[in-house]
């Protein structure tokens, strides 16, 4: 039990972690203050613990598939969000002080329904586990371990922005927030199947042997970047559409923003 928990914090709390860190970097890069970041803390630990509490309702709503769309939507909302805020960030090299307000107000809202989709999870797995006191010890260990690992990771990983000069501090952070984005729309695509509304397909490819989605670095590379080890057709037409669009996007704005 203690290493199931563990695997299922790490799981929750790493994406989270990682996304934390990125977008704590660029704050310290522009200069910014990390206000948002608290506030995003806390309306998402709220709001986690109330999507939890209406975790049943929520998975009986539109004919047993709300949980799939609610997440769903959550993760395709992060994707904007953080196109936005890459975006932005590349416009602010241009143009120092560039729109900071909606920077800022992009970074909270993402950080808020990352925790609350992910927060709700963990919150829903440690309560189930109330009505068993033997088990409890060693569940609330394992979360803290996992947490902790989560947590370390992300720190090393802000630690290590920061040492970076400027420019190579947003080159490596747009990097990561677009393989994160890509990493979410992925996921949104496997909700999406599993509420019947996409297609389910045989898989192109089973990488468990050499690298199991349980393992440890298996959990890394999910949450960076959304590893499946047996992708199907669509969803590697998902991840690497999602991937393009963004870059596109970015691409766009910044030789837009060189000529002006």
């Amino acid at each position: 039990m203690l290493l199931t928990s563990v695997m299922v914090v790490l799981r929750e709390v790493l994406e989270v972690a990682l996304l934390l860190s990125v977008l704590l970097a660029t704050t310290r890069m522009l200069d910014l203050r990390a206000r948002w970041f608290y506030i995003a803390l806390l309306l998402g630990g709220f709001a986690a613990i109330v999507y939890g509490e209406n975790l049943t309702r929520v998975s009986q709503a539109i004919n047993g598939t709300g949980q799939e769309l609610l997440n769903a939507g959550i993760l395709i909302t992060i994707y904007i969000l953080l196109i936005i805020v890459t975006t932005l960030l590349l416009l602010n090299w241009r143009k120092q002080q560039y729109h900071l307000p909606i920077i800022q107000g992009a970074m909270l809202l993402a950080v808020t329904l990352a925790i609350m989709r992910e927060g709700s999870e963990v919150y829903v797995y440690l309560t189930s586990f109330w009505l068993h006191p033997p088990l409890l010890p060693s569940v609330i260990i394992g979360a803290l371990l996992g947490a902790g690992i989560g947590y370390s990771l992300g720190a090393l990983l802000y630690y290590f922005l920061c040492g970076l000069s400027p420019k190579y501090t947003l080159m490596t952070s747009c990097i990561l927030l677009t393989i994160l984005a890509a990493g979410m729309i992925l996921q949104a695509s496997q909700l999406f199947i599993q509420a019947n509304l996409l297609p389910g397909q045989e898989p192109l490819w089973d990488s468990s042997q050499l690298l199991r989605e349980d393992s440890i670095p298996g959990q890394l590379l999910f949450a960076i970047a959304g590893y499946e080890a047996t992708p199907t057709p669509l969803e590697v037409m998902v991840y690497a559409g999602s991937i393009f669009l963004m870059l596109g996007v970015l691409g766009g704005f910044y030789y837009r923003c060189s000529r002006d």
